[in-house]
């Protein structure tokens, strides 16, 4: 499905207006179905869908017990119809409205062990070179002003890429992508480029991600998440300038 379109505008300058095109990012709901019953409906763009209920899967332990990623059945149409045959147990969790500009919803779970990394740093030159190509990437947002991105990345080379209009539903589909991919994330860095609230500290730090950056702000729960699970958190990389809120022994010069 297209992740944009053109539509048509009334765009002012001074005291004119003017008839114009626009184009904007799309915008879908996905309905989240187990064996028929449906369980969850989100917003997203309509751009990797399997490795978005992928992540969402893994991440939020929605179902607690065998399921197969290629049994996973996508509709496309008006809304997006996600269909998980399983044989497991749909998790009845407490759920929350996340902070996401989509209002994702996230079940309640504790905080996961503490990431076991020994060993594992990148370099500033590393990070920052890493992070002007993942805004290069960036093509959706260029052309419509209206969508997150999320990468990993070894210090090297983009690993996988993905746009959204959620920023949480951007780390979704890369941590999908990655299960799916066999991508072992407990030495990769995960890019981002919105706010760092603390679900996406928590996706981060479930997964096993050393690593988080990004060119915005942390909220004080995530910074508190990344201190007790032992992420590395870096926000505002910007040129040649970031903040590391946590974890700076893996950061070198």
């Amino acid at each position: 499905m297209e992740s944009y379109k053109k539509i048509t505008i009334s765009k002012t300058r001074d005291n004119t207006i003017e008839e114009t095109e626009d184009i904007v990012a799309v915008e879908k709901k996905v309905r989240i179905a187990v064996n028929g019953k449906n369980v969850l409906n989100l917003y997203c763009t309509p751009l990797m869908i399997r490795e978005f209920v992928v992540g969402i899967i893994y991440n939020e332990g929605l179902i607690s017990g065998e399921w197969c990623a290629d049994r996973i059945s996508i509709e496309y149409g008006d809304e997006i119809e996600v269909d998980i045959p399983s044989a497991g147990v749909v998790s009845e969790g407490e759920k929350t409205v996340t902070s996401g500009c989509a209002g994702g919803v996230s079940l309640l779970r504790g905080l996961p062990e503490k990431i076991a990394a020994d060993g594992v740093s990148f370099s500033l030159e590393a990070v920052r070179n890493i992070f002007r190509e993942f805004q290069r990437r960036s093509e959706i947002y260029r052309i419509t002003g209206g969508v997150h991105s999320a990468a990993v990345t070894d210090g090297a080379i983009l690993l996988a890429f993905a746009e959204d209009i959620g920023r949480h539903n951007a780390v979704d589909k890369i941590i999908g992508f990655s299960i799916l991919e066999n991508i072992v994330l407990q030495d990769k860095i995960m890019l981002a480029s919105g706010r760092l609230s603390s679900e996406i500290a928590l996706k981060c730090a479930r997964c096993g991600i050393p690593v988080l950056v990004s060119r915005a702000a942390p909220t004080s729960l995530a910074v508190e998440i990344a201190e007790k699970t032992g992420l590395t958190m870096i926000g505002f990389a910007r040129g040649d300038k970031m903040n590391i809120y946590t974890g700076r022994h893996r950061i070198t010069t």
